[in-house]
């Protein structure tokens, strides 16, 4: 027997204990021509039309469903990412703050005041530069016309840091002093020593003994392991952007949050991450 498609969506909307009518059925006098109904325990019901609206309606609930499912999932990650930000600008500022409390043994304030941009590198573990993986996770702040910008979210690795980093855990300080130097900051990856110059940072209060190395460089880079804190000189080390927590804290890549053409102030920022550039302004403002 052949049936129309209409005839098989009536089936699959009766059950078996349903009797579907193939043909038009001998009406009482005066009952108007009916189509083609299923029809069950006296009732009878439009199946084709109405199968295909209920299935309408149904296939749109459990959309709807999947989204909010979806956007839900979304915000709790989102919601931890943001928490691990929180953290990584507090240690970044900790560190900071504890090694500018040292005068003696600190970055010179004139170079301090000369840098476009400084990146923290908290606790960053020495296995991570011996198999090639991620060594640590950091944050770096641009300087603009609104003070520091927020911190936008990077990773360390690769590469070389020499017989000094004997800890197993060792806290990096970049100085990025010309736009040059800040420019691989925008790319997705920069490799400090390659693309950009670097040299090992003086100390102390004063920079007037600085090399000439030193000067020209467009990174000043240092480091702490140990309570010890030096000038340092890396080579093929690595910095990447973590764009997922970037995106994740502020809906913007790197480049967009250290774009020179952004005006951050602290009420743009996530209140957990406003730590680090309030503690950079802290030890250096331009006036």
């Amino acid at each position: 027997m052949n049936l129309s498609g209409r005839a098989i969506i009536s089936m699959l909307y009766c059950n078996e204990q349903e009797t579907f009518e193939t043909a038009p059925r001998q009406r009482t006098a005066g009952e108007s021509e009916r189509p083609n109904t299923c029809r069950r325990r006296g009732i009878e019901m439009k199946s084709p039309t109405d199968l295909i609206r209920k299935c309408g309606r149904i296939s749109a609930s459990i959309a709807l469903i999947a989204t909010l499912i979806g956007v839900a999932q979304a915000q709790t990650k989102n919601a931890k990412k943001l928490a691990d930000a929180t953290k990584e600008a507090q240690k970044a500022s900790d560190v900071f703050t504890e090694i500018m409390n040292v005068p003696d043994k600190a970055v010179p304030q004139s170079l301090l005041d000369k840098a476009e941009a400084i990146a923290v590198f908290p606790g960053v573990i020495k296995a991570g530069f011996i198999i090639g993986g991620r060594g640590g996770r950091g944050v770096i702040s641009r300087r603009g016309r609104g003070g520091w910008s927020a911190p936008a979210f990077f990773n360390l690795g690769g590469g070389s840091v020499g017989l000094q980093i004997g800890a197993s855990k060792t806290d990096f300080v970049l100085l990025f002093m010309n736009e040059e130097a800040l420019g691989g900051l925008l790319k997705d990856k920069f490799e400090i020593g390659g693309e950009g110059s670097a040299a090992a940072g003086p100390v102390g209060r004063s920079a007037s003994a600085s090399t000439d190395a030193q000067l020209k460089a467009g990174i000043l880079s240092y480091s702490r392991s140990k309570g010890l804190f030096a000038g340092l000189e890396i080579k093929g080390v690595v910095i990447s952007a973590d764009n997922d927590d970037n995106v994740a804290v502020y809906g913007k890549k790197a480049p967009e949050i250290l774009s020179p053409t952004v005006t951050w102030t602290m009420s743009k920022m996530p209140a957990g991450v406003r730590i680090f550039p309030r503690t950079l302004a802290r030890y250096s403002t331009r006036r």
